[in-house]
């Protein structure tokens, strides 16, 4: 299955409301910028990054995908997912401008795309490609009512409506105030009990100190996890942290390879792993990381089940994967949208990834590529 062409997309898709917010982000829509691969049998590949719909960043991605990538693939075997991960990860002039940032994003849109045209061409859904299905249900928790801009009294009326729903896990944000979050966790907690989990997103935004006093009282609430509470690529301070809070760390989506996974796990820096195919050069690299962890006996929760489509199938069929996130902004973008049913995933059912648009989101939410 030859490719013959690889064009670049951009969708900007509207977030709920008009605006949400985390500790470092304020956004209105998020980006889902992308590469559609065009095969000789007919067949044609989706995959894609996700952004917060800046135009000019978007376009360096495209520009990446048409530019730098594209003249790589075009004649090659779209089913050699491995050897093309290699062409365009080790190439050695884009390895000298960037080992991670656009040129990852690039690369992921590409794997996924070349992910969901081997499951098209195998004519199975792509959990079925990975190996098969590995648990009957994959449960889903809820972050798009948690958000650090909802008023206290919202959140909490959010987080009931979530678990009446359906959801057996919720997350709020957390990282404007050690006080002010710790009193809305506390309202949180009390509204929904304590059989349903409640995990924290911090984005990046404290320091160690401000941390473990944090965690010092946040204890109290069973907390299912703190996620990302230090900068980044902060291995030493998430070590520390780990080893001074019963409270789990969790961390992942802005990693950009498994290299940098690697040090977390060997320092006991992470508790739940948490990779994004949309930045971590596709499906390919993710799944390396799930066997990785599962190796050091750790459950994986991707980052956003419906914000890429990919990690519902990823779920299902990897033995490491335990949860996912459920944010729903873009899903309906695509033929086969992931679906929440009971505070579950559903399992998907068409052939490819579910990256596929429709054509009234190609119409609606398409943006110029340069």
């Amino acid at each position: 299955m030859k490719i013959t062409s690889v064009k670049p997309f951009i969708l900007h898709v509207p977030v709920t409301g008009s605006q949400i917010a985390d500790s470092t982000h304020t956004i209105s829509h998020w980006g889902v910028v992308g590469a559609q691969i065009d095969t000789d049998t007919g067949l044609s590949g989706y995959g894609f990054t996700g952004t917060h719909a800046h135009l000019p960043s978007d376009q360096l991605i495209t520009r990446c995908i048409e530019t730098c990538h594209a003249p790589l693939l075009v004649g090659e075997d779209a089913l050699d997912t491995n050897r093309l991960w290699l062409k365009l990860a080790r190439n050695p002039a884009l390895q000298w401008v960037g080992r991670a940032g656009i040129t990852t994003l690039s690369q992921a849109a590409i794997d996924i795309a070349l992910w969901d045209l081997k499951a098209k061409a195998a004519g199975v859904p792509l959990w079925k490609l990975l190996g098969g299905q590995v648990r009957d249900k994959v449960r889903a928790y809820n972050t798009d009512i948690g958000w650090l801009s909802i008023p206290d009294e919202q959140l909490v009326a959010g987080a009931k409506r979530a678990v009446d729903e359906g959801f057996t896990g919720i997350k709020v944000k957390i990282g404007s105030s050690v006080d002010r979050d710790l009193k809305r966790l506390e309202a949180v907690r009390r509204a929904i009990g304590p059989s349903i989990t409640l995990a924290t997103d911090g984005n990046g935004k404290w320091d160690l100190p401000t941390c473990q006093r944090f965690c010092r009282a946040a204890e109290a609430f069973d907390l299912y996890w703190i996620e990302e509470p230090l900068w980044y690529d902060d291995v030493k301070g998430h070590a520390q942290l780990a080893r001074g809070t019963r409270i789990p760390v969790a961390l992942g989506e802005q990693l950009y390879t498994h290299d940098a996974f690697a040090e977390f796990f060997h320092q006991e820096a992470i508790h739940w792993v948490q990779p994004d195919v949309t930045r971590m050069g596709g499906i390919t690299e993710v799944l390396r990381v799930c066997d990785t962890a599962h190796s050091f006996r750790l459950p994986v929760a991707p980052h956003a089940g419906d914000m890429s489509q990919v990690h519902v199938h990823l779920n299902h069929a990897h033995p490491a994967c335990a949860v996912l996130e459920y944010i729903p902004w873009i899903k309906d973008c695509f033929l086969e949208p992931a679906q929440v049913v009971d505070g579950h995933f559903s399992l998907p059912q068409q052939p490819g990834a579910s990256t596929t648009p429709t054509e009234s989101a190609w119409a609606k939410f398409r943006q110029a590529t340069a």
